[in-house]
């Protein structure tokens, strides 16, 4: 199955990169960082919500109802004269929902490692959030899941797996920004220090854009 980060690298991944960064005003470049750091970040987030079996009976309602993948069928009508209020406020709430009180800690770390504000970066999430959800409706019906150890597989499948304990890490270690703004260093620095530069995978991808 492909991964998260394999999707903004397709076709599809394209057409929402351009349509969320022209209907957040952003440029297209920057948009592309924010969603790769950001999509790896909310999948993890939400294998963690999913791990107990509230959260996983919650997601799996969720996808199986209004983030059935639909939202991908029409990408143009969504992003055609600029995104909807009642996505975003859906986007607003599914960002809540996953991530929290870390939600802005999140939102400060990926603004200081793209050289967005975090206000832009809010406003990419929120329009990206309900896609992203579409996105994993979609994979839930193409494997036909239907329960919760499927949900798992289906999670840990997308965001790669068998990533290496460094790029898990690194991942909790954002999940764990606390809003202090300290975060930012220690997650540069104990994950992207010299030892770690690995090509490939999600880390490698990671690296190269919060070393930057």
């Amino acid at each position: 199955m492909a991964g998260i980060l394999d999707l903004l690298n397709s076709d599809l991944g394209k057409q929402i990169v351009s349509g969320v960064a022209g209907s957040t005003g952003n440029d297209s470049n920057k948009t592309n960082s924010v969603l790769t750091m950001a999509l790896p970040v909310l999948m993890k987030a939400m294998e963690r919500n999913a791990a107990t079996p509230e959260g996983a009976q919650g997601l799996l309602g969720a996808l199986s109802g209004k983030h059935d993948g639909s939202i991908l069928d029409n990408l143009g009508g969504l992003f055609g004269g600029g995104v909807d209020d009642s996505v975003k406020q859906d986007g607003e709430n599914i960002l809540g929902h996953i991530l929290g009180s870390k939600k802005q800690g999140v939102e400060q770390v990926i603004s200081q490692k793209s050289g967005l504000d975090a206000g832009s970066v809010a406003n990419i999430l929120k329009v990206a959030a309900p896609i992203l959800m579409g996105v994993l409706g979609k994979q839930k019906k193409e494997q036909n899941v239907s329960d919760t150890s499927g949900l798992g597989g289906l999670l840990g499948g997308m965001l790669g797996g068998n990533d290496t304990k460094n790029e898990q890490s690194f991942l909790e270690k954002i999940l764990d920004a606390d809003g202090d703004g300290s975060i930012v260093d220690d997650v540069a620095g104990m994950v992207l220090g010299g030892s770690d530069k690995k090509s490939g995978g999600l880390g490698g991808l990671l690296g190269g854009l919060f070393g930057k």
